[in-house]
């Protein structure tokens, strides 16, 4: 409550002067941990999580220390822990208290995933960012920064950030001041107007440096050809390819041989694209997929899974945060799923029941009829245990929008616990079939 009232009151320049020094004394106060540290950032609309989690992956494997940040997840050297802050990339203090931890675990490299928001609030200023890497750019956070030509300002400072940092010395090696971009997005040809060591583009349709090449399993499970080697993965779908293509070229921008990254496994990353085991005769997939752009990936990779009917649990977060897209999202869930059941997700200050009404009516647009095949619920455990009721055998229940996240944010900054993976594990101990 009054953190809302200062914003109101203090004017913007006095606020960004405010977060830019932090940010200065924060590093001061931590001693500059990221200049001892190979630090890549990722920034874009989707994937960053991932792409995040697969380099970690894939330097591990390389028999490299490296600690991360992301949505999802923090990680300094062997210990491993889920982000309980609902923050994507952390405040001043804890992102450099975070980074100190990596270089006195030992670790060589730090992945952050970077956030337009917080870039916005000066959290990457006084981080030697060595490698930055777009995944995407579309148009979903476009209100929360007063519009699209803002938010992709946004995305653009870590990248001039970077252009500007010092280069840095590790183990006796210059490191390069790298960007690595996604040729088949329309924002890479804007990018390269900024002066750096390397750019280096990657994507499988336009002319790029690395050049990958889709190939989707019977099973729906994506591997990708890149260098004349194939990497399969356990994860679904064509677009994370995008997400393993970047990985993979930054491990080979950073000097490691294809042969090597070839056996590396990849895995899941939590509350992405998650199954949950079960008894049952139906497949239970949870997934983050807050934006309609990431949900029609996971439609289209979801599409080769063998089911009866799909019922998905969904939701939109509120706080004044993007509303035009609540009835989109419920649009395209009415247009996919046999059966749309929307719930409350991350309301924060809004009414949420006026977010799941505003849902609902994107279903109800794509045909669906409420209370037949499409059910408003408000309390997000009861609506996930009306999707396992009603699953028959060979059903695919799908529950979106929070992934792993710990929390439920509601009015005045309240956080219920809440783990969409844990609740469907409980009620699954309790309903009968």
């Amino acid at each position: 409550m009054l953190k809302r009232i200062i914003k109101k009151l203090v004017p913007k320049f006095l606020l960004s002067a405010y977060h830019w020094s932090l940010a200065k004394i924060a590093a001061i106060y931590y001693r500059h941990p990221s200049d001892e540290l190979i630090v890549i950032g990722v920034t874009g609309t989707n994937g960053k999580t991932t792409t995040v989690n697969f380099i970690s992956q894939i330097l591990e494997c390389l028999d490299q220390k490296t600690g991360l940040a992301s949505t999802v997840n923090f990680k300094v050297a062997d210990k491993e822990w889920l982000n309980d802050k609902k923050m994507t990339m952390l405040g001043r203090f804890q992102t450099q208290k975070l980074l100190r931890q990596m270089v006195d675990k030992g670790c060589r490299y730090a992945i952050i995933e970077t956030s337009s928001q917080g870039i916005d609030q000066y959290r990457h200023v006084g981080v030697n960012y060595d490698v930055a890497i777009f995944t995407n750019l579309s148009p979903e956070h476009i209100e929360a920064h007063g519009g699209f030509k803002n938010y992709r300002a946004a995305k653009e400072k870590l990248f001039y950030h970077l252009s500007k940092s010092k280069k840095k010395k590790i183990d006796e090696h210059v490191i390069d001041k790298t960007i690595i971009s996604n040729a088949d997005d329309d924002e890479t040809d804007r990018l390269k107007e900024i002066l750096v060591d390397q750019f280096i583009t990657y994507g499988f349709n336009n002319s790029c440096d690395y050049q990958g090449k889709h190939i989707l399993l019977d099973d729906g499970l994506a591997a990708l050809e890149i260098e004349n080697h194939i990497i399969k993965t356990k994860i679904l779908g064509k677009f994370n390819n995008y997400n393993l293509l970047a990985a993979l070229v930054s491990a080979r921008i950073l000097g490691f041989d294809i042969e090597e990254i070839a056996n590396c496994q990849i895995s899941g990353v939590p509350g992405r694209q998650e199954f949950i085991d079960n008894k049952e005769k139906f497949k239970i997939l949870v997934d983050y997929a807050p934006e309609p752009q990431s949900l029609k990936h996971l439609y289209k990779a979801i599409e080769l899974l063998p089911k009866q009917r799909l019922i998905h649990v969904i939701g939109s977060c509120g706080g004044g945060r993007d509303i035009a897209r609540q009835p989109i999202l419920g649009e395209l869930a009415g247009q996919k799923a046999s059966v749309v059941i929307v719930t409350n997700e991350d309301p924060y200050n809004d009414d949420p029941q006026k977010i799941i009404d505003n849902v609902a009516e994107g279903a109800i647009k794509a045909g669906k009829e409420l209370d037949k095949n499409l059910f408003k619920i408000l309390d997000r455990r009861e609506a996930i245990k009306k999707a396992l009721v009603l699953a028959n055998d060979d059903d695919l229940v799908l529950i979106t929008g929070k992934g792993a996240e710990q929390f439920i944010c509601g009015a005045n900054g309240k956080k219920i616990a809440h783990d969409d993976r844990q609740v469907v594990r409980e009620l699954l101990k309790t309903i009968k079939k």
